[in-house]
């Protein structure tokens, strides 16, 4: 389980890079470039989610048909996941871009961010939506090799991407050495691009590679039965995903009615809370793979054992953090801002805040990705869904309305409401797994090898 989350852990910390050397950059531009990510990246997500539920299906039936050693199966709904998700992509793409300008104008912004902030969100919005197929073919690539067993690869990949976009960052951004000054556009082609050598590189691995599923030209029509699998796992993390989304969207519309430093500290503490979570993100990745091939292999016991190891792994990993960042959330702040330094030093004060406050949840939320990462791995991707739901719709959305707008508290009431929606989740989440009734597969196990003790759950190369 460590050999593949470890790599996982340290794909999510390359992920984040992305939005880290964005944030950083364009802090050191101005403190309304940060205000707009801030606006952008929830209705960007809320796109690019529905995509991502298919790809999670991808992982799913791959690691469940590997598990139960199904001759062929694993390579088809490989083959299969691809042709269908990049579809959808495209058509994401194209609908992204042309609902970006109907979506800001949803937010209800006060006349400060909506004539400082929301242009400068649509920029980057526009460009990154164009550029969202290549951002989904790493995900395809990546999802499919997690469910295979072996994260090594993807990691490697991410390395190369992660490496393209800091380089270019700067240069876009600020115009250094030959290329043209962009601003937040060049923020968003820095990303575009990086995603798409990482998405060319995944598919040669996939097609012209024995590291993971043996992916080939036939394996790529769409057929009706294989695509009523994906959609069947697919539906549930994609509403889980999307809904999750809309819920962020709405947060970021109550966020957007305060002054812009509020809502830059709300978006930069949003970065760094998932940078510190990445041992968390990474382990539930994992954990689907773990528990999708032990089921696949007959071994529902198994798979229990390694989901409470998981979580005694992100809880071992996350109370030091949660330590530092509530006794020194200043100097973590400090580091992003460097521009406009009226502004920059009061979003620093509300950010502080915020990460403190948010130090609470930190372990709660580690458990609670394990958890939502082994119901996916079952298949129980419904389960996953009503837990999502609890965590953000019945807890942490009206406790900010009540906070904010009810009791007064400002600012202080969204960072408690994001703690409490995280804590209330991991508890249910805890509740419904002790049940054992996601403990089946949804894939024909009678192939399976029940003499093996140990069972398929890494196919990480272990030479170099």
């Amino acid at each position: 389980m460590l050999r593949l989350a470890v790599p996982m852990v340290v794909i999510q910390l390359l992920q984040v890079m992305y939005n880290v050397a964005d944030t950083f950059w364009l802090g050191l531009l101005s403190a309304n470039a940060v205000g707009a990510l801030s606006l952008a990246f929830p209705m960007i997500f809320f796109l690019i989610s529905v995509g991502g539920g298919f790809t999670a299906a991808g992982t799913i039936l791959v690691a469940q048909y590997t598990g139960a050693d199904s001759d062929g199966s694993a390579d088809l709904i490989a083959g299969q996941t691809i042709s269908f998700v990049t579809l959808l992509a495209i058509a994401i793409g194209i609908l992204g871009f042309f609902l970006t300008d109907p979506m800001l104008s949803l937010l209800p912004t006060n006349a400060e961010t909506g004539a400082d902030i929301v242009p400068l969100a649509g920029r980057y919005m526009r460009l990154f939506f164009l550029g969202s197929p290549f951002l989904f073919g790493f995900f395809i690539f990546s999802s499919l090799m997690r469910g295979y067993g072996n994260t090594r690869v993807p990691m490697l990949v991410m390395v190369v991407s992660v490496a393209i976009n800091v380089v270019l960052d700067p240069l876009l951004i600020f115009g250094w050495w030959v290329f043209p000054r962009l601003e937040i556009e060049g923020a968003a082609i820095a990303t575009i691009a990086a995603r798409a050598v990482a998405a060319v590189i995944g598919m040669y691995v996939l097609f012209g590679t024995d590291v993971g599923p043996d992916v080939g030209v036939e394996h790529l029509p769409l057929q009706f039965d294989r695509v009523r699998d994906i959609v069947s796992l697919g539906v549930p993390t994609a509403l889980e995903q999307s809904t999750s989304a809309l819920a962020m969207i709405i947060m970021t519309a109550m966020v957007a009615t305060f002054p812009p430093a509020i809502v830059a500290a709300y978006g930069l503490g949003n970065r760094l809370t998932s940078l510190i979570f990445l041992p968390a993100m990474g382990m539930g990745q994992a954990i689907d793979a773990v528990v999708g091939q032990n089921l696949g292999a007959g071994k529902p016991e198994r798979a229990a054992r390694a989901a409470k190891l998981a979580a005694k792994l992100v809880t071992v990993a996350l109370l030091p953090l949660a330590v530092v960042a509530a006794v020194t959330p200043e100097p973590i702040v400090a580091v992003f801002l460097g521009a406009d330094s009226a502004r920059a030093a009061e979003t620093i004060v509300y950010a502080s805040d915020y990460l403190r406050i948010a130090s609470v949840m930190f372990v709660f939320m580690g458990v609670l990705q394990v958890m939502l990462g082994t119901f996916r791995g079952a298949g129980n991707t419904k389960t996953a869904l009503v837990m999502s739901a609890i965590t953000l719709w019945v807890v942490r959305l009206p406790a900010t309305y009540i906070l904010v707008f009810v009791e007064g508290w400002a600012e202080t009431g969204i960072w408690v409401a994001v703690a409490l929606g995280d804590i209330g989740g991991a508890i249910v989440a805890v509740a419904w797994f002790t049940r054992g009734t996601w403990k089946s597969a949804v894939v024909d196990t009678d192939d399976a090898d029940a003499s093996n003790e140990e069972g398929p759950v890494d196919r990480t190369p272990t030479d170099d």
